[in-house]
């Protein structure tokens, strides 16, 4: 097969929204731990790993998308900086919230303001949806920004095209189905780990903004972060969504972590499809970024 017709197949796979996994060379022990630790549940695994400082890349099961659950607040904070920097948005602006706009659910600002009709600066309510994954908070900046098509707008721009986002928290939770509109490839999230990191699209100060904020989320320890040796830096992002009749359609996690070397592992693990129960689901993460982590160190 020439150059010209592998590139041309994979033009086509892009228009009609297939898209090829990552390849990378050698890593075929951590390869085969990978797959070993997907094949162990009843579910489907995807992952995606870059090591940012050399690009070199490795991905399982990346070649559909997987729904994303609360990992989209990740893109969504970068889309509200974006439109910070351009000086659309105020970060210090403070923003109305509405009684009716603070649903029972994993929410800080619920539990700070249950009553709502409250001004909140919207740097606060930023916070809350990254760190706390507020899902109020998400909603909030999700109306701000003008729903679903501006943030997927935004990360296309980026030259991240397997990335979609059609709804908000609260529209995920009340159909089922819905929540398979809010979708991207694990390698999506490790191209907007690279791009946060490495290329200019926010100003300094709006990014080390967001990743001190993914520094100090607070929930889902025992993904990536559960066999990483105390104290090792990680920002991230996790998703999971609820179970019915024993599925569980999302649990997953994207972080940055930074190697004794100083160097930043970029990974994404994404267990989709699952009957297996939380700590099953978790462990397959922690498994698979604890051996990452042990073969990128050893470089």
């Amino acid at each position: 097969m020439t150059v010209y017709t592998r590139f041309t197949i994979a033009c086509l796979l892009l228009t009609l929204g297939i898209y090829p996994p990552l390849m990378a060379q050698g890593h075929e022990g951590l390869r085969n731990k990978i797959r070993a630790y997907a094949s162990n549940g009843k579910c489907k695994v995807g992952v995606a790993i870059r090591l940012l400082e050399t690009g070199d890349t490795l991905s399982h099961g990346d070649a559909v998308l997987y729904p994303m659950q609360s990992v989209f607040k990740f893109p969504i904070a970068m889309s509200l900086l974006i439109a910070a920097d351009k000086g659309e948005i105020d970060l210090n602006q403070r923003v109305h919230i509405k009684k009716e706009e603070l649903k029972k659910t994993v929410s800080a600002l619920y539990d700070k303001y249950p009553d709502g009709n409250i001004d909140v600066p919207l740097l606060e309510v930023l916070s809350d949806m990254v760190t706390k994954s507020d899902n109020n908070a998400c909603d909030i900046i999700m109306k701000i920004l003008g729903g679903g098509d501006r943030i997927t707008r935004d990360i296309h721009r980026l030259g991240v095209p397997a990335f979609t986002v059609k709804v908000n928290e609260a529209q995920m939770s009340s159909e089922w189905p819905l929540q398979y509109l809010n979708v991207c490839r694990p390698s999506a999230q490790i191209q907007l780990l690279d791009i946060l990191l490495n290329k200019p699209v926010l100003s300094n100060k709006n990014r080390d903004l967001l990743l001190e904020m993914m520094h100090h989320t607070f929930v889902t320890p025992n993904r990536i972060r559960r066999f990483l040796p105390a104290g090792t830096p990680l920002a991230h992002r996790s998703g999971t969504s609820s179970t019915k009749n024993g599925l569980s359609p999302a649990t997953n996690d994207v972080g940055l972590i930074t190697l004794p070397n100083g160097n930043h592992l970029a990974i994404a693990v994404f267990v989709a499809e699952s009957y297996e129960e939380m700590d099953a689901r978790e462990l397959i993460i922690a498994n698979i970024a604890k051996a990452a982590y042990e073969e990128f160190s050893s470089k």
